[in-house]
């Protein structure tokens, strides 16, 4: 009921038909403007991918070409407005602050899992993101996607998609999103879509319902992240990916939460860092893997292991791609 009457917050008091074409450009009433605004303070906020055709952001593959400032000023230009959703700065962990091994904040995760009332399981996400894409080439310009995503699964199977425009950086600003014609920009706070899907199920990730052990659970995630040859997870990269898939999907309960900050505990490569605040205001541990050029940190509540973010960042210059150390490619906050 809870996630009901979060949709219905977001969406506004006057439902309109999810097939209605006005919806497309119908933004949010003032009160809802107000409670996103609340809810995001005025933090940068998370990643990851919008739900038009925006390709992922794999080192190597199809890197981005950065000059952001410069490009997007020119996306933003005209109607007197600053740039919106401009790059963010990386997350940096405390100064001084004491990093808190994950074998340890394993152990505060599975007693959370056998205390009463624990979180429990649910299908669907809640998660603001951020991310940046072009295609390669010249002249292509970079894409800025801050979005807050809210999916809702039914008992019968169907679900519901709600994808709201949002920068908490700079509340009622222009936000900058994709459309098949190319870079466009939207209000703060504007629906970008609201969609209903008729009911599916399956027998396989994610789909299937995730499982509450350490190895099942290992194993669950390879199968999501390589359907067709569901082969052991063989880096904590492909792990740090495989997770994030899993969370655009479901949100865990503390047992799923429990196993997955064994499975991490369990990881190589995957370094503390520290306390650190997220693009949200949450306070957490920040766990960093760097590889390819690329550096990962994921963030943690330090009392129960829940995942909070997930952010990308090169960590090293590429003429070829206009690359930059520092520059943040993608981030991803997680809420219940």
């Amino acid at each position: 009921m809870a996630h009901d009457d979060e949709l219905a917050a977001l969406r506004g008091a006057d439902p309109v038909p999810v097939d209605d074409v006005r919806f497309r450009d119908r933004a949010l009433p003032a009160h809802a403007e107000r409670q996103l605004n609340l809810l995001l303070h005025s933090a940068p906020t998370a990643r990851p991918r919008p739900a038009r055709q925006v390709r992922r952001l794999v080192w190597g593959i199809e890197m981005v070409s950065l000059a952001v400032a410069a490009a997007l000023a020119l996306v933003l230009a005209g109607s007197g407005s600053a740039p919106a959703a401009a790059a963010p700065h990386p997350l940096t962990p405390r100064s001084g602050s004491t990093p808190l091994p994950l074998d340890r904040l394993a152990d505060r995760a599975a007693v959370a899992a056998s205390a009463d009332g624990a979180a429990r399981l649910r299908r669907g996400t809640h998660v603001q993101t951020w991310s940046l894409a072009v295609k390669s080439g010249a002249g292509a310009a970079p894409i800025t996607l801050p979005e807050e995503r809210v999916t809702h699964w039914r008992p019968d199977g169907s679900h519901t998609e709600l994808v709201v425009a949002t920068d908490p950086r700079h509340p009622g600003k222009p936000v900058i999103a994709d459309s098949a014609a190319g870079p466009r920009t939207v209000r703060d706070g504007k629906v970008l879509s609201d969609r209903a899907y008729p009911p599916s199920f399956g027998t396989a990730p994610p789909r299937s319902r995730p499982p509450h052990t350490p190895g099942a659970l290992r194993t669950y995630l390879a199968e999501l992240s390589r359907p067709s040859d569901p082969a052991p997870l063989t880096g904590t990269g492909e792990l740090l990916d495989a997770v994030a898939m899993f969370l655009r999907h479901w949100t865990p309960g503390a047992r799923e939460t429990a196993a997955l900050t064994r499975i991490l505990a369990g990881t190589e490569g995957l370094r503390p860092a520290g306390a650190v605040t997220d693009r949200l205001g949450r306070v957490g541990q920040a766990y960093v893997h760097e590889s390819g050029g690329l550096r990962r940190m994921l963030i943690l509540d330090p009392a129960r292991g829940t995942v909070l973010g997930l952010e990308e960042t090169v960590t090293r210059n590429d003429r070829t791609y206009e690359v930059e150390a520092g520059d943040v490619m993608s981030y991803s906050a997680w809420m219940r």
